[in-house]
């Protein structure tokens, strides 16, 4: 079983910090690929933010899209426990009680939303840059009631990874786990992270600094 490495620590000290933040990369990136493309343009501060890394910079080898093996479900659980460790660590790191912000991009969201699906709800919200759930209808795979926890959730019709279909099942599901869900579709954007959902998490995150319920911009 691959053992994921030592994330990266940006922003505020956990121990100090208003919020942690716990950004997940995508399938071949890095933390400092996170970094670049999300962290330097957030503008929210008293953020600490705890990127992971993952062994051989992916958290699973099959496509999200494709149905569960037991490989599959093997590295998605040592993934969502990776992700489960840096939470209990953050959570020890300070005496008080944090918000918590889970994040993600592309494989990065998926796993975001597996691990929501198992140990969710928390104070906080998560923020889904194009993810969608791991597996396929037919498999089966784990479902928790989210009870109104903030959920931002995206897409775009011309990603390549995550199709429009399984950004609708994720939106359904998390429907029915009872998340308050906004989604976004972007119309011909790249898979990346665009402008505007940089944008929308700078809101979110300022409102959860601020102990307020994120107020979808």
């Amino acid at each position: 079983m691959a053992r994921h490495e030592t994330p990266l620590l940006l922003g505020a000290s956990p121990g100090e910090a208003l919020v942690h933040c716990i950004f997940i990369h995508g399938r071949t990136q890095s933390p400092e690929d996170m970094q670049e493309q999300a962290i330097a343009r957030l503008k929210t501060t008293g953020v600490a933010y705890i990127l992971p890394r993952a062994a051989g910079n992916s958290w699973y080898d099959a496509r999200a899209t494709d149905c569960l093996t037991d490989v599959t479900r093997q590295q998605l659980g040592n993934s969502v426990a990776h992700i489960r460790s840096l939470v209990v660590e953050a959570a020890r790191s300070t005496r008080r009680h944090v918000p918590l912000v889970i994040a993600g991009f592309s494989q990065g969201a998926c796993l975001a939303i597996e691990y929501a699906m198992q140990h969710g709800p928390w104070t906080g919200t998560m923020i889904n840059f194009t993810g969608c759930r791991v597996g396929t209808a037919s498999c089966q795979r784990p479902f928790a009631d989210l009870d109104c926890m903030p959920v931002y959730l995206t897409g775009s019709d011309k990603d390549s990874w995550i199709s429009t279909d399984a950004f609708s099942a994720a939106a359904e599901a998390l429907a029915r786990a009872r998340a308050r869900l906004r989604c976004e579709i972007f119309p011909d954007r790249a898979h990346e992270i665009s402008a505007p959902e940089i944008a929308a998490m700078d809101v979110i995150l300022s409102d959860i600094t601020r102990r307020e319920r994120p107020i979808w911009p």
